[in-house]
């Protein structure tokens, strides 16, 4: 397993992390982000949409986007971060049909591939960014604005001239497995039965980075956990409320490793 090394610290690199929505930072890889920073290296958050159209309470449903900007945030403050990025598009919705307000940023997935990109690709030049991160081919769980992702932290790196473009993602066979011998047990949450996710994320022979970010996982969790507009809502238990739970040495153990396909930014789907 590929260990995160400590570098020269007289030597900072810019790590930008570009992803969907709120949460999606944490869950898929705070530890990554915790530890770049603890090192001394420049952690740059990048997210897309402010996740209006996600799942929650009444109660804040008609200011969810404001509420879930602000949990952002509060997750970046505990990751490290030394800057975090608005692009401020429209949540598409699980099934992308948002349907465009008038007055409105359009809905992310909806964008043309080459606008948005040249908006990340911006960030990137102004942050002199060394390395970008998007997601995998499958959009991980197949979410249309987290394919627009893979496809914008693709093209933005090549506008920029990024070389390292690193697809988070999730090692299939260890992520089916796992549900399998979960649920056998406990209630999962909506949507993580093993055939709903049978194609998703990544298999393990296409993944190039496993990264072991156990010593962050008190960083992650504590990420993971100011997204509390994401525990209710729904009719069945919600992924960010049964991870945050968890006690640490069993989020340690669940968690405690993030996978990353490396790709050259000009490659072809």
């Amino acid at each position: 397993m590929q260990q995160m090394r400590r570098e020269d610290p007289r030597v900072s690199r810019t790590c930008v992390f570009f992803h969907a929505h709120p949460d999606d930072e944490a869950l898929l890889i705070g530890g990554t982000m915790a530890g770049l920073a603890a090192q001394g290296h420049r952690v740059v958050l990048v997210v897309a949409t402010a996740g209006e159209n996600g799942l929650s309470e009444t109660s804040v449903a008609s200011r969810l986007g404001k509420v879930r900007a602000a949990e952002l945030d509060a997750s970046a403050a505990v990751l490290g971060c030394a800057r975090v990025h608005h692009l401020g598009y429209a949540d598409s919705g699980l099934d992308g049909r948002a349907a465009p307000c008038p007055g409105s940023p359009p809905p992310f997935a909806q964008v043309p591939v080459s606008e948005a990109a040249a908006a990340v690709a911006g960030i990137l030049r102004e942050e002199h960014a060394d390395l970008i991160t998007g997601y995998d081919a499958a959009g991980g769980y197949g979410h249309p604005d987290h394919l627009q992702v893979h496809h914008v932290a693709a093209e933005a790196a090549r506008l920029a001239g990024i070389e390292v473009l690193l697809e988070a993602t999730v090692d299939r066979a260890l992520l089916l497995r796992a549900l399998r011998l979960i649920g056998a047990v406990y209630p999962l949450p909506a949507g993580a039965d093993a055939r709903a996710l049978a194609n998703a994320y990544a298999p393990p022979e296409a993944i190039t980075q496993r990264i072991n970010v156990r010593p962050w996982a008190r960083a992650k969790r504590a990420a993971l956990a100011a997204h509390a507009s994401q525990t209710t809502g729904g009719d069945t238990l919600r992924t960010v409320a049964a991870l945050s739970a968890l006690p640490l040495p069993l989020f340690r153990r669940i968690l405690g490793v993030e996978w990353y396909i490396r790709r050259t930014p000009s490659e072809e789907d």
